[in-house]
């Protein structure tokens, strides 16, 4: 079972407040434009695999066709996801593998989240030219996330999480 969700990435991100000497004004270069994409991510949390890829857009035939590429993966027996729009649309649920919703408003369970966080920290705080920029700043971190299956399982390997999955007999079928 993998826990997926999908994260805005674009040039309009929050402003953060900073230290600065006392009477010095600090202000942020914002690029004045709305282009977006989202990174969709599914992470394992009892392996520590994760799964990654851009998206266009939330809607349901976007989400479907990175999702069907996944659920052909035999590691990916099921996936917890939040009760967002575009995961109950008709393409997404005639996906094969099986899904557990989320519970509403509880981005906290959702072990993706604190993955979302720790992008959120090596990206902000910097002006990204072009939408472009910063989908390559984000790669190399995307990637080296990769590698590192003991540090997706630290962030993500919740004790609830694995008391609850380690307790399903073997032949459950999510729904």
């Amino acid at each position: 079972m993998v826990w997926g969700d999908e994260m805005r990435v674009g040039l309009i991100g929050p402003v953060r407040p900073v230290w600065a000497p006392r009477g010095v004004a600090v202000s942020q270069a914002v690029p004045c434009a709305r282009p977006y994409l989202y990174v969709a991510v599914a992470l394992d949390p009892r392996t520590g695999r994760r799964w990654w890829a851009w998206q266009k857009n939330r809607k349901g035939a976007e989400r479907a066709r990175i999702w069907g590429a996944w659920a052909q993966d035999p590691a990916l027996d099921g996936w917890v996801w939040d009760g967002a729009g575009g995961h109950k649309g008709q393409e997404v649920q005639a996906l094969a593998a099986p899904r557990v919703g989320q519970p509403p408003y509880a981005p906290e369970r959702n072990p993706v989240e604190r993955f979302f966080r720790e992008r959120r920290r090596a990206l902000e705080g910097r002006v990204y030219p072009t939408l472009q920029a910063q989908q390559e700043a984000l790669e190399p971190i995307l990637k080296a996330w990769q590698t590192e299956p003991a540090r997706v399982r630290q962030l993500g390997g919740w004790d609830w999480i694995q008391d609850t999955l380690e307790a399903l007999p073997a032949d459950t079928q999510a729904v």
